[in-house]
């Protein structure tokens, strides 16, 4: 594409940035409609390096719609089966995984997206991936432009009208998208306000290290994320390949200010105080300067308008304790990708769009800024911040037993990422209350174990429409709002509607529902499919939809329940491993967690 300013008003979309959500956007909109004119600003050189190497399952099925799975799959990232954490009351170290490691089968990489690689997440050295994604928007058509400035943000009224460049240049499009990470460009010159919590202001300071080893070998290729707690805050320790590791501290900046320490100073004190971070580097070299930066969780008022959109972290940033970061700027950029196409095609209403758009992605970072608040609050681990977590939890309105936090966590509605079922942010329902659950070092029974009626609640709801994002188009799918609660009638919510509509006594409703499950999802897949099942009555109940009593003159249900993950002791989770590698042939499917 010619950088003529003549040229450059031809311009269909303007990307600021070329990160993870600037070329997903590029790469999404190009895929499903190659003829657009699509321009990448970037202000630096690739390849350079960034934090935010460790990523969740949900970034995976967006790589692949990409086209670029098996390009990111050859670079021979680690996989992330999950994560290590020293966190919660009794200071246990415990382990999160997405996929149960005894069951990990051994394959050859590169492999494709299937099977069990459909539930994992890479580890990754963003000097690569990072390159990896913009190469690729470009070979869809994407023009990359690195070491060049937007200088100004040309505003009329609330529409972008040009972006006037380094150079001098303005380039003009049609839609503008402010992929710009933290520096929130465009968000920035809209005056747009954001929403910071006090309690919330950490620090990040970090550094890579050589030579580092890995905690835990899981199978080929396979291992977990370290997070340890320590009395002031906590350190992350991410393998992004077979010695390479990116090693990071984070701490309130309140915590850092009273110290009076260097940043440099307090990172290398904090890993030699954790043993084991300190056993991992033991034989390791630095082979970066040390860096260091605000790390505030926040959302934006706004992340549309009449011609633009905000995605990323310029929308919004939640604690990296999550490791959710990389997750909501894939996701925020796919949005905005997608209903740039839908304008395009003025097939749907213009103001639904937007306002889909808006609110979707802000209650995503929201929810995702919630329950790091939660995780802060409720962390015995950090003797010396006791006072800051009481302040958290009392600054949240935030009660810590577990039915409680539940219910604090619950109060936005379950139906977020995606509409065909229940989850936190980007976890699932019941990851996120065994997550709840072992932090506040004692359980709450589920709601839908309390009754052996269930029956339809839909009093006071209204109808409405989500959107469900598939093959580049926008559908319109029914749903019922009452209040902030939504109850979409798609994916397993209706399985769960149609059932209830059926009959109201709860052994025939679930049994009727996994005999249909078993009847018609590879043996393979059945687990995963009954386990959503029940986190959709679950959350149905929680959110009201579902009205429980109890008939004494019938039996109650006996559930096995949990998440798609597998939360468990650490010398449990070993043995897992040590399980699997004397296994002679891993079995093909994995148990219900």
């Amino acid at each position: 594409m010619p950088d003529h300013p003549d040229h450059a008003k031809a311009l269909d979309v303007a990307i600021i940035g070329a990160g993870p959500a600037g070329a997903t956007a590029a790469a999404i909109l190009l895929k499903y409609n190659p003829t657009l004119r699509v321009v990448m600003i970037e202000k630096e050189k690739f390849p350079r390096p960034h934090i935010g190497e460790s990523q969740l399952p949900g970034i995976s099925a967006i790589l692949d719609e990409m086209g670029v799975w098996d390009k990111v799959e050859a670079a021979d990232f680690p996989i992330k089966l999950g994560a290590s954490y020293t966190w919660g009351r009794n200071q246990d170290v415990w382990d999160f995984d997405f996929y149960p490691v005894e069951q990990f089968k051994d394959e050859p990489r590169p492999a494709r997206f299937e099977g069990q690689r459909r539930f994992t997440a890479f580890q990754v050295d963003r000097e690569v991936y990072d390159t990896i994604l913009a190469e690729h928007a470009v070979s869809l058509g994407a023009r990359w432009r690195q070491e060049t400035l937007v200088r100004e943000v040309m505003v009329d009224a609330d529409r972008i009208s040009g972006l006037r460049l380094d150079s001098g240049e303005i380039v003009t499009a049609r839609y503008y998208i402010d992929a710009s990470g933290t520096a929130g460009i465009l968000r920035r010159a809209l005056n747009i306000d954001v929403t910071i919590p006090e309690e919330l202001k950490n620090i990040a300071v970090w550094s890579y290290w050589d030579n580092a080893e890995w905690a835990v070998k899981i199978g080929v290729g396979g291992t977990r994320v370290q997070v340890r707690s320590l009395p002031y805050g906590w350190i992350w320790f991410i393998p992004m390949g077979p010695s390479k590791a990116s090693v990071g501290l984070i701490c309130p900046a309140e915590h850092y200010r009273r110290t009076g320490h260097k940043p440099e100073e307090l990172y290398l004190r904090a890993l030699a105080e954790q043993k084991e971070i300190a056993t991992l580097l033991a034989k390791a070299r630095q082979y970066r300067p040390i860096e260091s930066t605000k790390d505030w969780s926040q959302v934006a008022a706004r992340l549309v308008g009449d011609n633009w959109f905000v995605v990323g972290e310029a929308a919004g940033f939640a604690d990296p304790i999550l490791a959710a970061g990389m997750t909501l700027a894939h996701h925020s950029a796919r949005d905005a990708a997608y209903t740039i196409l839908e304008l395009d095609r003025n097939q749907l209403p213009r103001k639904w769009l937007l306002s889909r758009f808006d609110e979707k992605n802000r209650h995503n970072i929201r929810q995702h800024i919630q329950f790091a608040q939660f995780w802060y609050a409720s962390n015995g681990c950090f003797t010396d911040l006791q006072q800051h977590c009481s302040a958290i939890a009392k600054e949240a309105g935030l009660k810590l037993d577990p039915r409680r936090a539940w219910q604090w966590l619950a109060q936005g509605g379950f139906a977020t990422e995606t509409i065909d079922r229940p989850g936190f942010g980007s976890f699932d329902l019941g990851a996120s209350k065994q997550i709840v659950e072992w932090i506040s070092g004692s359980s709450a029974a589920f709601e839908l174990d309390k009754y052996n009626v269930y029956k339809l609640n839909l009093t006071g709801a209204a109808k409405d429409a989500l959107g469900n994002l598939e093959g580049g188009r926008i559908h319109r799918i029914e749903c019922y709002r009452r209040g902030p609660k939504v109850l979409p009638v798609s994916g397993y919510y209706k399985i769960v509607i149609d059932a209830l509509r059926a009959s109201r006594d709860a052994k025939d409703i679930i049994t009727a529902i996994q005999n249909s499950i078993m009847a018609s999802a590879p043996d393979s897949e059945a687990w995963h499919h009954v386990s959503k099942v029940l986190q959709t009555i679950e959350a149905m109940i929680v959110d009201g939809w579902i009205q429980g009593s109890v008939d004494p003159r019938r039996p109650m249900p006996k559930l096995a329940k949990g998440g798609g993950r597998v939360i468990r002791a650490n010398d449990e989770g070993n043995r897992a491993i040590a399980q699997r590698d004397q296994a002679p042939n891993p079995p093909d499917t994995p148990g219900a967690s």
